[in-house]
């Protein structure tokens, strides 16, 4: 079997939500069998760059300048040896020294989402971090899982069924994920009618794609800067903490960037975070001159031939949309037939001590609250762009 059939089987697998549904060859985990190792932020990210489920929210390279005031425990598994998944827990302080949560964003991890107890394999990481961080911490253990490209997001499952209780979710939670293992004519074919138009006729602009080095940031910085001062969003993004990303010596985690040039104008511009079995639309910009060439159609299409040719990601998550209808409408048709448009869960929480699950919930309610009252200003300030899409 060639590494293309090989890869769109494992496609097909995962979209038809069959992660770890063949017949179970570990039925019985048991505690002897796996065990925890707590390691560095270096070591955490060597090992994490290998996993199929790797994201850049676990990673201690980002987390440790998105949230420098928690504390980072990252949390390796092993099955009679054999590394299979991690969970990078961020000790969030509560205010007066209440109490403290344990926060676990897009994980666990597994190294291997496809083997066929990956599901028996996850829910005992679940049942350890619980015996750790909820019984013996006495904390509320929170988890974010990720959105899946199927409606049937198995780690969700599974927490419910433990007794995880649902918290907040995003207001616009949809993420649009399009398949990476289809060749050029498939990939076409899946794209909107609208969409596919819209790049034929970019293709016919002269336009030219490339893979720019890290060093090359500051050119990006520019556009992205620029892009922001033009269209008024508000900016509630980790871009703070792509310079020391970009900077990472470990070409596995450093994020990819690529340029769209026009008679050597730089028009158009992203950086994609290529780790695991998702790669990730981390930052995109464009300038003034990217619309009436559809420079944004070619970025996309030419960055999705180049994951698909130079990575063993299966999927290409676009992420979201922060409420406005034009970038639905864009992603939607990028995403076509053949691939997903699914919800980030909500946060997920679990507390076994009571006051750990009454000081947590006070202050989700505080933080949720907050977050309300800032969206509330957002939307009445004349100097931002207002969303406009229409909540589900």
């Amino acid at each position: 079997m060639s590494i293309e059939t090989s890869l769109q089987s494992e496609v097909e697998n995962f979209s038809d939500g069959k992660i770890g549904a063949e017949p179970d060859v570990d039925a019985n985990i048991s505690s002897a069998m796996m065990e925890i190792h707590k390691v560095d932020g270096s070591e955490w990210d060597v090992h994490m760059s290998s996993f199929d489920g790797a994201a850049q929210e676990q990673m201690y390279a980002f987390t440790k300048g998105r949230w420098p005031n928690v504390k980072c425990e990252p949390n390796l598994f092993y099955l009679r040896g054999r590394l299979v998944g991690g969970a990078m827990v961020m000790i969030q302080p509560l205010p007066l020294g209440i109490g403290k949560i344990a926060v676990v964003k897009w994980g666990p991890m597994l190294a291997d989402n496809l083997r066929a107890d990956a599901q028996k394999i996850y829910a005992k990481i679940v049942e350890m971090l619980i015996r750790e961080y909820a019984d013996e911490r006495k904390m509320m253990i929170s988890i974010l899982p990720k959105a899946t490209p199927s409606p049937d997001n198995l780690p969700l499952q599974h927490l419910k069924q433990r007794g995880f209780k649902s918290g907040a979710q995003l207001g616009f939670p949809d993420r649009y994920i399009v398949n990476l293992r289809l060749d050029d004519e498939e990939l076409r074919k899946s794209f909107a009618q609208k969409w596919r138009y819209h790049l034929n006729r970019s293709m016919k602009n002269d336009l030219v794609f490339e893979r720019a080095t890290s060093e090359r940031f500051d050119e990006f910085d520019r556009l992205y800067q620029a892009m922001n001062e033009r269209k008024n969003f508000a900016d509630h993004s980790a871009y703070n903490t792509i310079v020391d990303l970009m900077e990472l010596k470990d070409e596995a985690l450093r994020p990819e960037l690529f340029f769209v040039r026009h008679e050597q104008e730089i028009v158009a511009g992203g950086i994609i975070h290529k780790t695991g079995d998702t790669a990730v639309y981390l930052y995109g910009a464009t300038n003034g001159a990217a619309l009436p060439l559809r420079a944004g159609y070619f970025l996309h299409w030419e960055i999705i031939r180049w994951l698909r040719d130079n990575t063993s990601a299966l999927w290409y998550d676009l992420g979201g949309t922060d409420g406005f209808q034009g970038l639905h409408q864009f992603k939607k048709g990028m995403v076509g037939t053949k691939g997903h448009i699914e919800p980030v869960p909500p946060v997920m929480n679990y507390a076994s001590d009571f006051k750990a699950q009454v000081t947590g919930n006070m202050a989700f309610f505080a933080r949720d609250r907050l977050q309300q009252v800032r969206a509330g200003i957002e939307k009445i300030r004349v100097d931002l762009a207002t969303p406009d899409q229409k909540k589900k």
